[in-house]
């Protein structure tokens, strides 16, 4: 049976945060608010919880799925090969709507799908996530709908979704701008805007004037 914090109540909130974060150490599932859209999220290093995201979305493991941090510091454990450049878009968008798609550590025990070496990593601009986040650790997270459903952007859209393969839904009222982060891949000398989204190409090219917008 799922259980349902109001993040806007102290007291709820701080109940909710606790519960969700027991049930991410257990290896099970949680709705949080970003600042895009909600996220269904599982512990990034759980292999199980990982494919029960992958599972509750019916989502394949070609699809793998994005790792949300608390911080910038948790970088330095999870990547590697990070150019000036990436560090200088996560200066400039952290916390907020822009994805990195970097090499991970390659000593790092996870499993989040058919990777490629790759994770593709986030920092939310919002409270409820980033405090869940840091009392968690990193986490894998994608948006909190069915493959193929609509993204949701507020909890209720979300359950109506999921339902029961979630054990705690963190309410945070209806997400600030409901759009999917960009995407930008750091991998290579040059950056690769793969999806446009939250964070402009403008915006980007203030920042790195030489990325390249993908095919």
């Amino acid at each position: 049976m799922s259980r349902r914090y109001d993040c806007a109540d102290a007291g709820d909130r701080a109940t909710g945060l606790r519960e969700a974060t027991s049930a991410v150490r257990r290896g099970e599932l949680v709705v949080l608010p970003t600042d895009t859209l909600y996220g269904v999220g599982a512990d990034a290093f759980s292999p199980e919880a990982v494919a029960a995201l992958l599972a509750a979305k019916g989502r394949g493991r070609n699809m793998p799925s994005p790792v949300l941090v608390g911080s910038p510091t948790t970088l330095h454990g999870l990547v590697t090969d990070f150019s000036e450049q990436a560090w200088e878009l996560v200066d400039a968008f952290w916390p907020g709507g822009l994805t990195l798609v970097a090499k991970h550590q390659p000593s790092l025990r996870w499993d989040l799908g058919e990777t490629r070496g790759t994770v593709a990593v986030r920092m939310p601009l919002h409270p409820v996530a980033i405090e869940l986040l840091n009392a968690t650790g990193p986490m894998a997270v994608s948006s909190a709908n069915r493959t193929g459903g609509p993204s949701p952007a507020t909890c209720d859209e979300a359950q109506q979704q999921l339902g029961d393969a979630i054990s705690v839904y963190l309410d945070g009222g209806t997400a600030d701008h409901a759009q999917a982060s960009s995407i930008v891949d750091v991998t290579g000398k040059v950056p690769v805007l793969l999806r446009a989204g939250a964070i402009s190409v403008e915006q980007l090219r203030e920042v790195v004037p030489d990325l390249e917008a993908g095919s």
